[in-house]
């Protein structure tokens, strides 16, 4: 169909305006994937260029958080809940430690934790252990297992001549073998009901000289040591022991601070040569002070620096008793003869050992 040609001086149509699109709405087609904060109300948006692209970063994988450490288990695993259960595992682990008297320790250390009698364990093996207890023990073994501490170092205390005396790592834990020089001492002076004077050389924890005084109540006593600490431990045993009344304790280097003198003299001296350090057992190499087991490469120093002072310090009438190591006897009686001493009589202790020489001015 032919188009109709407009009349000559007719205006042609207007072209039909397109509806303008709102600013809101331009926004919205320009808005990025990642678009900025909304504008608040009341305020026109403004239209902000994209930001450049950047590179997108992984991150790591996340790691989880770690777990709490878990308790160290029990070296018992179940845990002993019987006594009967603590003495077969007491012994067995002490046994396998090394230690010769396993069983023994085994029943003092569990029954100084019950508060029973070690002999009277046997009777109640089927009493129950708390936990609270059984931790107890197992301290108690740990220190005796691994690192050999001696019972009497574990428990404090010691039993010498029947008393009962309190050890620290200040002083020489007392031995049995010492009780040679109390057995002597009684035997020079068997009158219970004398006086007597003691001197004690090197007290420590005063065992030798609060025996003889426990077995003779007339006699005093003097302890003198060079360490304030093993002054104050010996103290406190004679103060324990009902004792304190009768001795005194004062610090010396040996027998410099004494004036006096005294029909009894006592002295354990270090007597162990430097040499001899690897043959020592670990009870005593780790546990025992070391100025109480060494003297020299020899061991006889102790006794070259007492003796020549020995006869001024004696009474007349007076005897020492110096106690010896087993092969030292020869030695020792030629320094006190060198000092002008007479040597009385070597004593043996109870496995046929030299144990004491007994010593009197010449």
């Amino acid at each position: 169909m032919a188009r109709k040609k407009p009349k000559r001086g007719a205006r042609p149509p207007k072209a039909k305006k397109r509806k303008p699109t709102p600013a809101k709405t331009r926004a919205a087609k320009a808005k990025p994937k990642t678009s900025p904060p909304r504008a608040k109300a009341g305020k026109r948006a403004t239209r902000t260029a994209p930001p450049p692209p950047t590179a997108v970063s992984v991150p790591p994988p996340a790691v989880p958080p770690a777990a709490p450490p878990s308790p160290a288990p029990l070296p018992f695993d179940p845990q002993p809940e019987s006594l009967h259960g603590w003495l077969g595992e007491a012994e067995r682990r002490l046994s396998e430690a090394g230690i010769d008297s396993a069983r023994l320790d085994s029943q003092i250390l569990i029954a100084a934790v019950l508060g029973a009698d070690p002999g009277a364990l046997r009777f109640a093996e089927d009493r129950p252990v708390d936990a609270r207890d059984g931790q107890r023990i197992e301290n108690f073994l740990r220190r005796r297992a691994k690192t050999r501490e001696p019972v009497s170092r574990i428990l404090g205390k010691r039993e010498f001549w029947s008393l009962e005396f309190r050890v620290t790592p200040a002083v020489l834990d007392p031995r049995p073998d010492s009780e040679t020089l109390v057995e002597a001492a009684l035997a020079l002076f068997p009158d219970a009901a004398a006086l007597l004077s003691v001197l004690d050389l090197g007290t420590g924890s005063g065992c030798l000289l609060l025996a003889v005084l426990h077995e003779r109540p007339n006699a005093i006593g003097l302890g003198v040591d060079a360490s304030d600490q093993a002054l104050a431990v010996a103290a406190g045993n004679a103060e324990r022991l009902g004792l304190a009344a009768r001795v005194e304790f004062r610090k010396s280097d040996w027998g410099a601070g004494v004036p006096e003198c005294f029909e009894l003299i006592l002295c354990n001296p270090p007597y162990i040569g430097e040499a001899e350090r690897a043959t020592l057992t670990p009870e005593v190499a780790r546990h025992d002070p070391r100025a109480a087991l060494f003297a020299g490469p020899d061991g006889l120093d102790a006794y070259r620096a007492i003796l020549p002072d020995l006869a001024r310090l004696l009474a007349p009438g007076g005897h020492a008793l110096f106690e010896i190591g087993a092969t030292q006897a020869e030695a020792v009686s030629a320094i006190a003869r060198g000092a002008g001493l007479k040597i009385v009589e070597i004593k043996r202790d109870l496995t046929g050992r030299d144990r004491c020489v007994v010593l009197a001015a010449a």
